[in-house]
């Protein structure tokens, strides 16, 4: 046994291989022990090693046992279990596992074929260990007896060859070709039997294969002679045919056979056997050794088997036979649905996955034929995918269109198989498909600009409002950060204003906001994502600020100066309603909070004088009589409209009199009354002593006035720069606030401190002032000039 393990060891070291198109083939012998190699399969199909570690390949075979696996560090087929070909594959040459190598990242398939070559590793057998045959002494030369076949399990050259029958006194051996290739054994009388000389005749029946060394079978045949029954039966056909359709049941009569025997009595009764040797046979089938019926005795398979062929055989009582054989075709019917194997399937795939990119690959299998295992595979409607077919009984699951997480952040796939038969049996899989997301959307905000209002004086780090944007991708690439873009306002930047919470997307303010320098601004946020690269998108913030009533009236005239004392001159024939002066203040709020209104708090004469409450202008309001006090004082209230309100107080001296030295006598006390208490002659004596420099003091004069103009307008200027900006003037100032023209009257005294100048306005309108400094109103409007306010001086009378 050991030279026979030897040599085939020896013939079993050449493989056969041939690979094309994605396919490799191999042929190896039976029995192989385990850990045999059976081929290289990286090297055959061009593949390296770290394709095969990194595609993580491996092996489907489709059958609970695995026979063959692969080394992913060699590249190696190697042998798992030990494969007996006639376990596999019986009788069916040639013997070949079909076997898949699968490999994903990207996914491959490849069909592998290992031919399982036959060993001679059985020996022909025969079921029984004796045959029995009852001869009669009057069979004449050529009756023939039909022997038992022996059985060997291998195939080709190995399988059974010949017969050998000894010894050979009265019977020799013939083999009778059939129609299925097989051979009838037949024993054949050759020499008349005398059961007075040898009541048993005993003999050797051998069975021998092809194979290296030969391996045979024996069995004995034990002949009994009898009397004389010179007529075997005869079957009225060498082959009968029947057909019977898979899975029919139990009990189904196929057909009835007939053998007729010319004798008579005990020697011409028929009875009837089946004659084969497989069990399988001869447990499927039975038949009535009386009638010859044939009867279904179990459930037939097409898919198993597709026919099957029955040796009949028919004995008298004289030990004659004759033999038969009945071919049974099944025919198939649709009693097998498809059936879906995944072969592989990818848990989740990229939304940016091109077209054509395999998800999953499976294997279909219909056990029928012909157009019952023909299959058509279709997957669920409207879905971004579809199914072709590499080759016959393999569909793979590819993209068809282009993904969109944001769409479809999963898919169930339904895959449907269905074959042709009639009436069609389908089955089904499903498969679940995660979308994984990349960063393809930029951050929404939820507006296309914002807009908010703050108030005025705010705390700093008070929280304005929140910014929101969104991001339809998901998890890292969905998380917004929000980032104050850089810019200026008012040349500073941005930052020192307002703060962007990255997270929230709160804006708050850095800084407490005066909307009489700033009335709004605005600046851009950005959101981006997490994503790699980030996405981003900007929006525009735009901040009013609103005002408040933080800031109480500016009286810009009359001009209220340290201890100086501002007259107005109104003429005894004033009529009523003459413009005495206005009162003239700004607010430099905005809105109600910078409409003004003018209120006479105070008055030595209520009776004489009014104040416009929305002009400021003061007029009489009766006719001046004598009895009329020359000195008249008003205090006058400026009030804004805000909440709550603010104001500011202007004191008014007016003079009702005809002459100067009328008012003179009256507004020296008003000039001078802490200082100078002497009497009012002195001043008077002093104020003629010098009529006669006259024209002296008025030259000085004029020189004075331009000098005080150069200076009261620095002064002005400089005091202006400490307030803010007036944006604009209230609309009840639309008739104008001054006149542009004013005539002054000076009259200068030896004692300067006593020299006074006399403001006389248009339309006999006069102002006396006490003192030498005397202002000039302007004031400013945006992106143009003002007219200065022109001064016309004369010569008059100062004290």
């Amino acid at each position: 046994m050991s030279v026979v393990v030897m040599w085939y060891s020896v013939l079993f070291s050449f493989i056969l291989l041939h690979s094309a198109h994605g396919q490799v083939s191999y042929s190896i012998p039976e029995e192989m022990a385990k850990g045999s190699t059976v081929g290289n399969i990286a090297q055959d199909l061009g593949l390296d090693l770290q394709r095969l570690r990194l595609g993580k390949a491996r092996i489907y075979t489709g059958d609970s046992t695995e026979y063959i696996g692969l080394n992913k560090d060699t590249g190696l087929l190697l042998i798992k279990e030990k494969m007996d070909r006639e376990s596999l594959c019986a009788k069916m040459t040639p013997c070949a596992l079909h076997l898949q190598l699968i490999l994903e990242n990207p996914m491959e398939l490849y069909t592998i074929t290992v031919e399982i070559t036959d060993i001679n590793d059985n020996p022909p057998t025969f079921q029984k260990k004796r045959i029995h045959f009852e001869i009669s002494e009057s069979a004449v030369t050529g009756a023939r007896f039909m022997l038992e076949r022996a059985v060997d399990a291998d195939v080709g050259v190995n399988g059974l060859q010949s017969y050998s029958l000894k010894p050979t006194d009265n019977f020799i051996l013939e083999l009778l070709s059939q129609a299925d290739g097989d051979k009838n054994v037949e024993m054949v009388l050759q020499s008349p039997l005398d059961r007075e000389k040898r009541g048993v005749v005993t003999l050797l029946l051998t069975a021998t294969d092809g194979g290296d060394p030969q391996l045979s079978g024996t069995v004995q045949i034990h002949v009994t002679v009898l009397d004389a029954n010179d007529n075997s039966p005869v079957f009225s056909q060498k082959v009968y045919k029947a057909t019977l359709t898979e899975n029919a049941a139990k009990g189904t009569k196929l057909i009835t056979v007939s053998a007729t025997d010319a004798d008579e009595g005990s020697y011409g009764q028929v009875t009837y056997y089946i004659a084969s040797t497989d069990d399988i046979v001869r447990n499927m089938f039975i038949i009535d050794q009386y009638s010859g019926e044939i009867t279904l005795n179990g459930i037939v398979d097409f898919e198993k088997a597709s026919n099957y062929q029955i040796d009949i055989q028919a004995k008298d009582q004289g030990g004659l036979s004759d033999s038969c054989k009945l071919i049974i075709d099944v025919l198939d019917i649709n009693d097998n649905k498809p059936v879906i194997n995944v072969l592989s399937m990818s848990s989740s795939v990229s939304e940016d996955s091109t077209p054509g990119t395999v998800v999953a690959m499976m294997k279909v299998d219909d056990a029928d034929s012909g157009v019952n295992g023909q299959i058509h595979c279709i997957i669920n409607d409207y879905i971004p995918f579809a199914l072709t077919s590499p080759s016959s009984n393999f569909i793979s699951l590819r993209i068809e269109q282009q993904l969109d997480r944001e769409k479809d952040a999963e898919y169930s796939i339904s895959v449907t198989c269905s074959d042709q038969g009639v009436p069609a049996l389908s089955s089904s899989a499903s498969l679940s498909l995660q979308i994984s997301d990349v960063n393809d959307n930029a951050p929404v905000f939820e507006k296309t600009n914002y807009e908010a209002c703050v108030l005025e004086n705010n705390t700093p780090g008070l929280s304005i409002f929140s910014v929101k944007a969104s991001d339809a991708d998901w998890n890292q690439n969905a998380r917004v950060s929000y980032i104050l873009e850089d810019s200026t306002v008012n040349g500073v930047s941005v930052s020192s204003y307002v703060s962007v919470q990255p997270d929230s997307g709160l804006i708050t303010a850095m800084r407490s906001f005066d909307y009489e320098t700033l009335k709004h601004f605005h600046f851009q946020v950005k959101a981006q994502d997490g994503g790699s690269p980030p996405l981003s998108s900007n929006v525009t913030v735009k901040i009013t600020v609103q005002d408040q009533n933080d800031n109480a009236p500016q009286v810009l005239y009359p001009v209220q100066t340290g201890g100086s004392v501002v007259a107005e001159i109104v003429p005894r024939a004033a009529d009523v309603g003459y413009l005495v002066t206005k009162v003239v203040a700004v607010d430099v709020d905005s809105g109600q909070n910078a409409w003004l209104s003018y209120k006479l708090q105070k008055a030595t004469d209520r009776a004489l004088f009014e104040v416009g409450l929305q002009n400021g202008e003061i007029r009489t309001v009766r006719q001046v009589t004598d009895k009329d006090a020359v000195k008249q004082k008003l205090t006058v209230v400026v009030e804004d409209n805000g909440q709550p309100s603010r104001s500011a107080v202007v004191s008014i001296n007016v003079a009702v009199a005809d002459s100067f030295p009328e008012v003179l006598s009256e507004f020296t006390d008003f000039t001078h009354e802490k200082q100078y208490n002497d009497n009012l002659t002195f001043y008077l004596v002093l104020a003629l002593a010098v009529v006669s420099l006259l024209f002296i003091v008025s030259v000085i004069s004029i020189i004075s006035v331009k000098i005080y103009r150069w200076r009261q307008n620095k002064l002005f200027y400089k005091s202006g720069a400490n307030l803010p900006v007036i944006p604009y003037y209230p609309p009840v100032y639309a008739d104008g606030t001054l006149q542009h023209v004013y005539n002054y009257e000076m009259c200068g005294t030896t004692d300067s401190r006593m020299s006074d100048m006399k403001f006389v306005r248009p339309y006999s309108q006069n102002t006396l002032v006490s003192q030498s400094r005397l202002g000039t109103v302007q004031r400013e409007k945006k992106e143009q000039e003002v007219d200065d306010l022109t001064l016309e001086v004369r010569p008059g009378l100062m004290f």
